[in-house]
């Protein structure tokens, strides 16, 4: 009768807590090969960016076991993103911040009071934040790193693999993992094409520049990171390289008119408190975009620069790059650059078919405009 009642007891601690049964330390590697012990399936996790490429992978489910993020470069650089996220993820309007790395807020503390089981860290925070990784992995909480920024295959697909790992969702991770790999195959397979046939002509010149601060200001352009990585990988010439101190910074106003690019790229986006910027996202139409982008195709001296005379200017979501779905802007870019190697090509469509099959919100509005056509 005792031995009976004690089984009847221990299969009822397992029936009431499943998770901590089957929990077992589980070898993840993350996306700088580090492996790292995990104990799944988790049931607490701590998020501190790549909120919508966690999203496609774990899905809403997943989001019930996030108990915290970091705010800032979510719901502050892109809230009119981050309120249509909100609308569906009911634990999001009051999710505790865990802090930012820059600004300073990114707490420890915070993280560890949380009691994660994991937390999923970007690749540039976790380089940054020494001090505050230490102290969290000293606390027993395992960290596990993301990287989309590094603009690298190999980096895109592990830290998709890492994710579907940690939220028990392999399968979606590597349809996803898949997809990206096909797609970014498929349009350095149209670049090598284009450019063969193009041999011994000049490499087309491309000039971009964040849209934030209005075309009265010289936005910030890329060199090696960002949209100067994607215009070498598709075979332009970047008009930054070479002539920046850093990754990014400010390009002088006259190389610009004396290099006489071939194509302009401002990047706009849904900032808040930036009248003057391009925008782009969910609630631009293609005329609203336009208005945003003609001030930059107006000014002083642009006017007999060839990307300006032939509608060669083109506004373009600055979120766009280094992301789970930046092949959409490869498609795009690629298909300004090499009309005939891209003809069949639908950057937006493949980006409302990603939508439609891996992000929990409807797509709308502009993220990709040629200036003179929708």
């Amino acid at each position: 009768m005792f031995r009976t009642v004690s089984r009847l007891l221990a299969a009822a601690v397992v029936i009431a807590c499943p998770l901590a049964a089957g929990a077992a330390p589980t070898e993840i590697t993350d996306a700088l090969g580090r492996k790292v012990t995990v104990e799944l399936p988790v049931a607490r996790v701590a998020v501190n960016f790549n909120f919508e490429e966690f999203t496609a992978v774990a899905g809403l489910e997943g989001w019930r076991r996030v108990v915290g993020i970091s705010r800032a470069p979510w719901e502050g650089w892109r809230p009119a993103i981050f309120s249509r996220y909100k609308a569906v993820i009911p634990n999001l309007a009051d999710m505790p911040d865990i802090g930012h790395t820059d600004d300073g807020s990114f707490s420890a503390e915070k993280v560890i009071g949380l009691k994660p089981d994991v937390l999923l860290m970007s690749e540039w925070a976790y380089r940054a934040l020494t001090t505050a990784r230490d102290q969290i992995e000293g606390a027993g909480i395992p960290i596990v790193v993301i990287d989309y920024n590094a603009q690298e295959l190999e980096r895109h697909v592990a830290s998709t693999r890492a994710i579907g790992r940690v939220m028990g969702a392999e399968e979606r991770a590597e349809e996803l993992a898949d997809l990206y790999r096909r797609e970014y195959a498929d349009v350095m397979a149209r670049v090598e094409r284009a450019t063969s046939e193009r041999a011994g002509k000049p490499r087309p010149k491309v000039y971009v520049e964040l849209g934030q601060g209005g075309a009265d200001t010289v936005g910030n352009t890329y060199n090696g990171t960002m949209w100067g990585r994607i215009i070498t990988l598709l075979g332009a010439e970047n008009l930054a390289e070479g002539r920046l101190p850093g990754p990014w910074g400010q390009l002088n106003p006259e190389t610009v008119i004396a290099e006489d690019p071939d194509l302009i790229l401002i990047a706009g986006s849904s900032w808040v408190n930036r009248p003057k910027a391009v925008r782009t996202g969910y609630d631009m139409t293609p005329d609203g975009t336009r208005a945003t982008l003609r001030p930059y195709a107006e000014r002083a001296g642009w006017s007999d620069l060839a990307a300006i005379r032939e509608g060669r200017i083109t506004a373009i979501e600055h979120g766009l790059c280094r992301t789970l779905y930046d092949f959409v802007a490869m498609q795009f870019i690629g298909k300004l650059l090499y009309p005939a190697a891209f003809a069949d090509v639908d950057p937006v469509g493949a980006f409302r078919d990603y939508h439609e099959k891996y992000l929990p919100i409807p797509f709308s509005g502009t993220w990709m405009l040629d200036y003179g056509h929708d």
